[in-house]
């Protein structure tokens, strides 16, 4: 069965990111994948996690900078990361700011996503 999602739910959060989730719990119900459209302002950051999920990352625009055990990976426009369950991670923006794409596996929850008190 085919389904058309026709627009995205804006999920709020600090510090001028915006998420906009066409796939995932909240805008369709899916809890086996999330998709969502991110945009972050330069100088973004956001509290270290580890996450329950695996994430896929398109990067469009910009920089997303991300810090994990093994050190820190800057991944451009037209690059792509993923982490894995478990991993403890933490994301920024460089001093452009990021567009990007991310594709959880099971959808994006926030108590999935275990983010530490920072």
């Amino acid at each position: 069965m085919v389904r058309r999602i026709d627009n995205a739910a804006r999920i709020p959060v600090p510090g001028g990111k915006t998420i906009d989730e066409y796939v995932g719990r909240v805008n369709s119900g899916d809890s086996q994948i999330s998709i969502a459209h991110m945009t972050a302002p330069p100088g973004w950051d956001e509290p270290a996690q580890t996450p329950e999920f695996t994430e896929y990352t398109l990067v469009l625009r910009g920089t997303v900078v991300v810090e994990h055990d093994g050190g820190v990976t800057e991944v451009g426009a037209g690059q792509a990361f993923v982490s894995e369950p478990g991993e403890r991670i933490r994301y920024s923006s460089g001093p452009e700011g990021a567009e990007y794409v991310a594709v959880c596996l099971p959808a994006f929850s926030p108590e999935g996503a275990n983010r530490s008190d920072e």
